[in-house]
């Protein structure tokens, strides 16, 4: 199942930069919560390869139910996090990539946000496949841009960072090798390093908000001029706003635990 592909809202382009305005409706957002986005949220093929590692440890009930709480993610689940889950869906289902290595398998706290990109994976053009880096925020603040836009850890930074910092990337393209051996990813991952070797600054970057207010290009509008000037020839950068129906982002989590049944 692919996540909707949305109504089209606004649109703004320059140089090497790309803007896109987008809307679901609460039919398409149910539809997204109820399938892919749940997936990824609670790891299902993670989650499946470690019950088949572990088939037969438990030998008795309070021992399974004992492993089940282990490995729940029902507790403390933050809006943020769906938010990434809900971008991750779209840029796969609808702009050419792959993020192999979901964040929260590098966790060692509940609840902590890793340093680097948010997603890392490939991105597939008319040459092959390339390396691809995703930020994304969520917010309902009723301001254009919203304040997740600025200061340190805001959008704006993270994205010139991946823009103009080589040891930025070459930081995350060793995150992602070290999770390469054994993979089913592994060419698509030789390929794209191969051309990162021959030009680093041969990548898709993609910001992403996910909102819950009225759709208007001020989100995005200012951002996609300046991160288009002076911008590497090879790099690419698309900014993507989708837009929620009004009020919804406090409620995604509540609305994942309960469609999963979870919760003790």
């Amino acid at each position: 199942m692919t996540v909707a592909v949305g109504e089209t809202v606004y649109t703004e382009d320059s140089a090497s930069c790309s803007g896109l305005g987008l809307k679901w409706s609460a039919e398409e957002l149910g539809a997204a919560i109820n399938g892919p986005v749940a997936a990824i949220v609670f790891d299902d093929e993670g989650k499946a390869d470690t019950a088949e590692i572990l088939a037969g440890l438990a030998e008795t009930e309070f021992q399974q139910e004992r492993l089940s709480e282990i490995f729940s993610d029902y507790d403390n689940l933050e809006n943020w996090r769906v938010g990434e889950a809900i971008a991750e869906t779209y840029l796969t289902d609808h702009c050419h990539c792959y993020f192999p290595w979901p964040d929260g398998r590098d966790e060692r706290k509940r609840g902590s946000s890793l340093p680097g990109a948010d997603l890392v994976g490939f991105y597939t053009d008319n040459q092959g496949n390339c390396l691809a880096f995703g930020e994304v925020k969520t917010s309902s603040e009723a301001k254009y841009p919203p304040g997740i836009m600025y200061g340190h850890k805001g959008l704006k930074q993270q994205l010139e960072d991946l823009r103009d910092n080589a040891f930025t990337r070459n930081d995350l393209v060793k995150y992602l090798s070290h999770r390469t051996r054994g993979s089913n990813w592994k060419e698509q991952f030789k390929q794209a390093v191969k051309r990162y070797i021959a030009n680093t600054s041969d990548v898709q970057l993609f910001g992403f908000l996910v909102r819950d207010v009225e759709p208007n290009k001020d989100d995005i509008k200012v951002r996609v001029e300046k991160l288009g000037k002076n911008c590497p020839e090879k790099t690419r950068i698309q900014l993507l706003a989708l837009y929620l129906p009004q009020g919804r982002i406090k409620d995604l989590s509540k609305s994942l635990v309960t469609q999963r049944g979870g919760g003790r």
